[in-house]
């Protein structure tokens, strides 16, 4: 297996940190801990848009679309592990870790194991995996983030917080053909969930984000994330007429909150903003395209698959936009559907504190599948009441 040569930078830093560089346990206060382990305890239903799920709109099928890779190299991975490490970074796939991820950049419940305790061999067999599991612009945009974070650890020397390393790999359930299984990837601003059954896949929750989201300065100054998110969401809201935006903008400014953000598995999202068949056809043309955008960070089958699930409930999907629409404004955009929830937001510093409101340099990409089938959990439940072969 050939190394890529931005994955080797990974496994130079790591081996330079070390596996016994100080982990940083301060992930927020008791009191939001103790909310999130609640609220992943409750029994899963699923984001919806009234407290009811929509049956029917996820079913077991063969799409021809191969996963054959994928889980060569999860086995390979698998396969590289010494006893101890395989023994914490496997779990059954119904296992309540699916949900147990956080963006809080510490160690905050992390489960697995993280790049920096593996060998150069180890991180090339999970890097490979990553690599196999998304397109490659997906996987681009991965390592981007990863370097990023490697970035705000340069600007701010907190060694113990952030860095391209501090990334949890966890496999769920045993690699197959046939029956299910997947694999988290979870860590500061890059949180991928994958569920695998025969030949479908659900990627969902998936976190990304960045802050900075451009590096001026360090062995990645010049890198850029997240530029067409922010493009395509301003082309659509500018053509915008006036009494459509009447409709779409839910208010003046963000606030820089994500509302499908962890620990959110059950939360009840309203429908907002102006409705598919509010717009013109140039309009459709740009929806679509932004949603075909944020699908294709998947492998391209499986994107198209998911394109064409998403074209059947154009009819009951919105897009909404909080704040302005200048080349400098900050602002939020969500498209949502029965079948997709994708969520652009500007958040306020974190990293970096002085920026109390919302800037250009921090952002937040969420993409969910609302109606109970966030980490595929509708394919799961219809594969044990059905069987593998189901119609």
């Amino acid at each position: 297996m050939t190394s890529d040569p931005r994955t080797r930078s990974l496994s130079e830093t790591c081996h330079q940190r070390g596996p016994n560089r100080p982990l940083h346990t301060r992930g927020g206060s008791p009191n939001y801990l103790e909310k999130s382990l609640a609220a992943a305890a409750e029994p899963f239903k699923g984001i919806t848009a009234d407290g009811n799920v929509i049956p029917g709109l996820f079913s077991i099928q063969k799409t021809g679309v191969s996963t054959q890779s994928i889980r060569e190299a999860a086995e390979a991975f698998l396969g590289s592990l010494n006893p101890e490490q395989r023994a914490k970074t496997l779990f059954s796939v119904d296992t309540d870790q699916w949900r147990k991820w956080s963006n809080i950049h510490p160690t905050l419940m992390r489960h697995g194991t993280p790049l920096f305790e593996m060998t150069d061999a180890q991180r090339d067999c999970a890097f490979a995996l990553l690599r196999e599991s998304l397109s490659n612009e997906g996987f681009e945009e991965a390592l981007n983030i990863m370097h990023l974070n490697e970035t705000v650890q340069e600007m701010t020397g907190r060694l113990s917080e952030y860095g391209e390393d501090f990334y949890w790999l966890s496999i769920m359930g045993a690699p197959s053909a046939t029956e299910p299984w997947g694999w988290q990837w979870d860590g500061h601003h890059l949180i991928i969930n994958y569920l695998v059954l025969g030949d479908q896949v659900v990627v969902t929750p998936t976190f990304m984000g960045a802050e900075p989201v451009h590096a001026t300065i360090g062995k990645y100054a010049g890198l850029r994330a997240f530029k067409p998110d922010e493009d395509r969401g301003l082309a659509l809201a500018r053509t915008l007429s006036e009494a459509q935006r009447a409709k779409t903008v839910i208010a003046p400014e963000t606030s820089g909150e994500d509302f499908t953000t962890a620990f959110r598995d059950n939360l009840v999202l309203d429908y907002s903003g102006i409705r598919y068949d509010e717009l013109s056809k140039t309009q459709h043309d740009l929806l679509l395209g932004l949603v075909e955008y944020h699908v294709g960070r998947m492998r391209a089958g499986h994107a198209q698959l998911k394109v064409q699930e998403v074209k059947r409930s154009l009819k009951e999907t919105y897009f909404c936009w909080m704040g302005g629409m200048d080349d400098d404004s900050t602002f939020y955009y969500r498209v949502q559907s029965p079948v997709i929830i994708v969520e652009f937001d500007h958040q306020r510093g974190i990293a970096f504190r002085e920026h109390t409101k919302p800037y250009k340099d921090h952002i937040h990409v969420i993409v969910r599948t609302p109606n109970g089938n966030d980490y595929g959990k509708d394919l799961l439940r219809q594969h044990y009441l059905y069987g593998h072969h189901a119609k």
